[in-house]
């Protein structure tokens, strides 16, 4: 769900708020080069992988301010980043971005793939090496026997038997029957988007104002987004999510204003709620023997993909 619709940022830099989750994130980034590679020799797929680097844009002096902390933290962790102090530094790299910025953090290893391609790819892959999937069936419940997850039963009373299950539901993870009830809880959060071609392409980076995005793919499409919505799985593009989007976007690049309006959607961030407050995803071993878990990733789940599955093969491995 998430994966379909996100717009395909691998922007570790820009979405990490401290060192340690930075490392990660960077690791998961500057995998995906040898990973397009893979899956474009398994299956002649391109993923739409391409280094565009991103602007993390200041308003106000306080902002600015903000972002020259951060540059000077990520160099310090040997990082690649810049701070663009003017406006007029902001539009050498980028033209098109409003000069009501002061200025902007430029971030030239932050990178992107186009999301459909990738889960396309990634389900060739994965039919070539022989895995069966059942597209469209539904589990109605973990079975477990003996305090151990013994497989799934599928909403037309088949039961699937497996060594091991992986919950990897999305932001509905938390509704699957028989999930303990110790975990916290996976709740959706909508976002949505909208796409815009302009010919010739005048953007290249990635840019940033605040949770407002534009999403350059290079030949002409602008991905714009995103609302940020806790009304439960209600599916919907609504007048006043598109207006935001619209606005937020024509006002990091005015120019996005003569774009033509090809697409809207939305979907489903699955987001971990804990009494502490903390969000991160929940990877790895469950307390059910034989249940792992790979959900709630929120904003990141296509930064954190590859890095998502080869932990929980790990952890599956070991375990065995």
């Amino acid at each position: 769900e998430a994966s379909s619709a996100a717009a395909g940022m691998l922007a570790a830099q820009v979405e990490a708020g401290d060192a340690g989750t930075r490392a990660v994130y960077v690791a998961a980034r500057d995998a995906y080069p040898a990973f397009a590679d893979e899956l474009r020799v398994a299956t002649g797929l391109d993923i739409g992988w391409r280094r565009s680097g991103a602007l993390a844009l200041a308003r106000t002096e306080e902002e600015l301010a903000r972002l020259e902390a951060l540059v000077h933290d990520q160099r310090a962790q040997g990082l690649p980043a810049e701070l663009l102090d003017t406006p007029a530094r902001v539009a050498s790299l980028e033209p098109e971005i409003s000069p009501l910025y002061l200025g902007a953090a430029h971030y030239p290893d932050e990178a992107q793939v186009d999301p459909p391609r990738l889960l396309r790819a990634l389900v060739a892959a994965v039919a070539r090496a022989g895995v069966r999937i059942r597209s469209g069936t539904s589990v109605a419940s973990l079975v477990v026997e003996r305090d151990t997850c013994r497989g799934v039963l599928t909403e037309r009373g088949e039961t699937i038997h497996a060594d091991v299950v992986v919950l990897a539901a999305g932001s509905w993870s938390s509704l699957v029957p028989g999930v303990p009830a110790s975990l916290p809880k996976v709740r959706p959060v909508r976002g949505q988007l909208a796409q815009l071609d302009e010919r010739p392409p005048a953007l290249r980076s990635i840019a940033f104002d605040g949770h407002a995005y534009v999403v350059p793919r290079g030949d002409g499409r602008v991905v714009c987004g995103a609302t940020t919505e806790h009304v439960g799985h209600r599916r919907e593009v609504t007048a006043g999510g598109v207006q935001q989007i619209l606005a937020s976007a024509i006002a990091i690049a005015p120019s996005l204003a003569n774009a033509e309006l090809t697409s809207t959607w939305s979907s489903f961030r699955p987001r971990v709620e804990r009494a502490s407050g903390e969000t991160d995803a929940l990877v790895g071993r469950s307390p059910v023997p034989g249940l792992f878990l790979a959900t709630g990733h929120y904003r990141n789940g296509i930064l954190l993909a590859k890095a998502t599955g080869d932990a929980v093969a790990a952890e599956i491995l070991s375990s065995s």
